[in-house]
């Protein structure tokens, strides 16, 4: 008996540590081997054998005082992934419980780097993890970012800067699902980006455009690299620099990297990356970079899509009924449009000959993402198909709501 209230102390005195005074922040629940939140965890802890499910079951274990299985369930993740230093920071606390108890995550002797920046980055690392698990998204939400997603968007991505959280949603005829969601890197300069070489990642609504062969890849980028469209039309027009944001995976050394990392990309642990890559497709997969995303749910948003739907069908039909006038009354005064745009817009402002034929303008494949920084954006991708011809074209526009009223900014074809 007096072996196990031994065991039982040490149990307790590394959850109060692990879980509570090293995280720098109270983790509910986790004291009494609960779940951190109520809401649905299936996502981020479904048993697949993922290194963070691993790393959160040690967690709880821990809460419930399970001493010896929680130190071989903290063998064998060290194990399977050595270069997991979180892992094998936890798997260090748990042997040196054994001594004394752990008084912070990564309890280092003084004068053996105790206050390295490593070790808070890798404190810093462990919070965020469990501040995602302990608040989780609510069932059947979605970012409020995605107001519509059409057939076409088979998937969507979402990322929630404050929660150090990648989301993988698929879009099912129910509306789009969370299935999955993942800890990540950002700038090491933070968010926001504006010039080339500020270290930051940027924050709007920007889309997958193409996976690049990881054979062609430096091993500081993992398995793999999905660049996204930055800078987007509507940070041209803002006057923001800079290129090459990817999301990719982590180097061979590191299992992954901490919160504040990359000179602007996601950084997404290895695993984790290539099941997004086997996941998503290219140039139809929207990504969202947001320094906190709001969860809303489908009723809550159905009328701002009523309304955008709307406000994009009036625009289709002044341009079926080649009403110049009104047609124009849509654009900004200081509206741009690519090389493929730019002469039918030129000819819309010198309008129409009276008696031109009408040709329908027929709209497909409709989604429409909302954005909000300093002014309303939204951004609508539509196949566009005009009576009489064989093959149509996908149209991508920038709005802006301006004295309350939504004008176009910019317009371009989707190559």
């Amino acid at each position: 008996m007096k072996k196990m209230a031994r065991v039982d102390h040490r149990g307790r005195a590394l959850c109060a540590a692990v879980a509570v005074a090293a995280l720098f922040s109270p983790v509910e629940g986790f004291a009494a081997g609960r779940s951190p939140s109520q809401a649905p965890v299936k996502a981020a802890l479904e048993p697949d054998g993922r290194a963070e499910a691993r790393l959160i079951g040690i967690y709880r274990m821990v809460g419930k005082a399970n001493s010896h299985q929680v130190l071989e369930e903290a063998r064998a993740l060290v194990s399977d992934y050595p270069n997991f230093q979180l892992g094998q920071l936890v798997y260090g606390d748990l042997l040196m419980a054994h001594v004394r108890p752990p008084r912070v995550l990564g309890d280092v002797p003084a004068g053996l780097g105790a206050d390295s920046p490593r070790l808070r980055e890798l404190r810093d690392e462990s919070r965020l993890r469990l501040l995602a698990l302990q608040e989780r998204p609510p069932a059947d939400a979605v970012p409020a970012q995605f107001v519509s997603l059409s057939p076409r968007n088979k998937h969507a991505i979402a990322v929630d800067v404050s929660k150090a959280r990648l989301y993988l949603l698929e879009n099912t005829p129910q509306g789009p699902r969370l299935i999955a969601d993942y800890y990540i890197s950002v700038g090491k300069a933070g968010v926001g980006k504006n010039v080339e070489g500020d270290q930051r990642t940027p924050l709007g609504l920007y889309f997958i455009t193409s996976n690049l062969d990881p054979k062609s890849l430096k091993d500081l980028y993992g398995s793999g690299a999905l660049p996204i469209n930055y800078p987007n039309a509507l940070d041209v027009r803002r006057g923001k620099g800079g290129s090459g944001i990817w999301l990719h995976g982590t180097p061979s050394s590191q299992f992954s990297r901490a919160p504040l990392a990359t000179d602007g990309c996601v950084a997404v642990a290895n695993p984790d990356l290539e099941r997004i890559i086997r996941t998503v497709e290219i140039r139809t997969t929207p990504v969202v970079i947001a320094k906190s995303l709001k969860w809303v749910g489908a009723k809550t948003i159905e009328p701002e899509k009523t309304e955008l739907e709307g406000l994009l069908r009036s625009w289709a039909e002044a341009k079926t009924r080649n009403d110049a006038g009104r047609l124009m009354g849509f654009y900004a005064a200081d509206f741009t449009a690519d090389e493929k745009t730019l002469a039918a817009h030129a000819a819309l402002r010198r309008g129409k000959p009276s008696g031109a034929k009408t040709r329908e303008t027929r709209l497909s494949d409709i989604s429409l993402l909302r954005w909000t920084d300093e002014a309303d954006v939204l951004v609508s991708t539509f196949g566009e198909l005009a009576t009489g011809e064989k093959s149509g074209r996908t149209i991508r526009q920038y709005w802006e709501r301006r004295k309350g009223q939504w004008k176009i900014v910019y317009e371009g074809v989707v190559g």
